[in-house]
């Protein structure tokens, strides 16, 4: 595995992601912002932040296969929510838990979670983007 993920100690320990990655491997991989968008183009879970967040991951996943990846292989996450509350984090969460169900993964690497006004679409809820290093 290229990704070792590290909660250090002196900083907390948070279910969702950790704190640090540290990549070994020599194949940087950028992956694009990632919507709720199928393979047609047509937009999963209109108003549905949970549904939309798990596109979002399965996207990444599909992603990742096609270059030999994996979500082992995350470096780091970014991901950017419309109209961000924290009261939306439950939903984050079940979309993020259903996603990496269907993987068979734990996606926890290093994560931002940055609120925003609008995405590309108006229909669209999150984006996801990643970085990966695999050997």
């Amino acid at each position: 595995m290229a990704i070792t993920l590290v909660n250090p100690n002196g900083l907390p320990e948070i279910a969702a992601y950790r704190q640090v990655s540290i990549a070994t491997g020599s194949k940087l991989v950028f992956i694009a912002g990632q919507v709720a968008w199928d393979v047609d183009g047509v937009t999963v879970g209109e108003g549905d932040l949970a549904a939309q967040v798990e596109q979002c991951y399965l996207n990444i996943g599909t992603a990742l296969a096609e270059v030999g990846g994996s979500f082992d292989d995350v470096a780091k996450l970014t991901v950017y929510v419309v109209d961000w509350t924290p009261d939306k984090m439950p939903l984050l969460m079940e979309g993020l838990g259903r996603a990496a169900a269907k993987l068979g993964v734990t996606a926890t690497p290093p994560a931002s979670l940055l609120g925003v006004a609008a995405l590309d679409v108006p229909d669209h809820l999150v984006e996801v983007e990643a970085t990966a290093v695999i050997d």
